[in-house]
């Protein structure tokens, strides 16, 4: 589908056109979040809400919060954050009830805004104890059908062609994609930036260190070749990306994480949950590290202790944050995150 002409004259926050404009996107909205609701209530999947100003917002060391003070009835004050994610929370209400659960979540990021982003925006999340990555690729596949039309006319960069959400999704492994989009052997190059550089042919920039040129290499040669007529669960992301994701067991050189992409877009991002609350910790320190580093002005905040000691209790799980908004964008085939909220910055 085509989006409808939007006027570019006035203010998207103020002119009551403008939202009239866009009401097919929005009540398309809506039918999604009825259906999402409906599919995962079916398959067992209680609805939680959890805080949006909590003491600690996410570790994840390139996405800045929002950063606010409460102010007690006593006049104390407490440092609090707009979440990034509720992922710390919702982790806590599994390893207490041992549930499955979702959550419409609006989130903070702060410094983000284009076409794909908006410093506020939903995202779907939800956790299912007792499956592995291939149970939830399973459910999420199973989920995108169950809300979108079977075949999606897209148009993104230089690209004009049918997606098609009938059939299989490919599973692609990072080893594999890079191999295959990049020419590259990535895992034995892993921590060594002169070494993966060299395997893809490339030249290091300047303080480019292996994650940077990893990054550019996935956005510059494997993002655009996959997820494009059908779309792409991009697995087995080396180990270093682990972040809160177990490592694989039958090969701890990688991480048990995917990210889905369609139509050239990246929908959603899932790991199958590590439960080591000592392996956590020295995952966080990292990272914790690595952000004074990159943005030592910046405000911190605590180690989130109570994730820490809900984690042992919490069975074997995995969880997907999944774009909302780019759902909605994808079924309506709107090209800007804004099309598809009734109001915007």
């Amino acid at each position: 589908m085509s989006s409808p002409a939007i006027p570019q004259t006035h203010s998207a926050h103020a002119d009551p056109d403008h939202i009239r404009d866009r009401l097919p996107f929005l009540r398309r909205r809506g039918l999604m979040t009825r259906g999402i609701r409906a599919f995962l209530e079916a398959r067992g999947h209680i609805e939680v809400e959890t805080p949006y100003a909590v003491p600690a917002p996410g570790e994840e060391v390139h996405l800045h919060p929002f950063h606010t003070v409460r102010e007690t009835p006593q006049g104390e004050q407490e440092n609090l954050f707009l979440h990034t994610s509720p992922e710390f929370a919702m982790k806590r209400i599994v390893a207490a009830t041992g549930l499955p659960v979702f959550q419409f979540a609006r989130v903070w990021r702060n410094g983000e805004q284009s076409a794909l982003h908006a410093p506020e925006f939903t995202m779907l999340e939800w956790y299912h104890p007792g499956i592995g990555l291939d149970g939830l690729m399973d459910e999420a596949e199973a989920l995108i059908r169950a809300v979108l039309p079977p075949r999606l006319e897209h148009i993104g960069p230089g690209l004009d062609q049918t997606l098609d959400i009938q059939f299989p999704f490919e599973r692609l492994t990072m080893e594999e994609a890079f191999r295959h989009h990049a020419g590259v052997d990535l895992l034995p190059t892993e921590g060594d930036a002169a070494a993966l550089a060299q395997a893809a042919d490339c030249t290091l920039r300047a303080g480019e260190n292996w994650e940077d040129l990893f990054f550019r290499l996935l956005l510059e040669r494997v993002e655009p070749a996959i997820g494009r007529t059908r779309p792409t669960f991009l697995t087995h992301w080396p180990a270093s990306q682990a972040a809160l994701a177990r490592r694989d067991p039958t090969d701890p050189r990688v991480a048990l994480r995917f990210e889905l992409y369609a139509a050239g877009v990246e929908l959603a991002n899932a790991f199958e949950e590590l439960t080591d609350a000592e392996e956590q910790r020295r995952r966080f320190q990292a990272d914790r590290t690595a952000r004074k580093a990159l943005y030592p002005t910046r405000p911190d905040w605590p180690m989130d202790e109570s994730l820490l000691d809900a984690l042992p209790h919490m069975p074997p799980c995995s969880g997907i944050a999944l774009g909302f908004d780019r759902l909605v964008m994808l079924s309506c085939g709107a090209r800007r995150i804004q099309d598809v909220l009734w109001l915007s910055r």
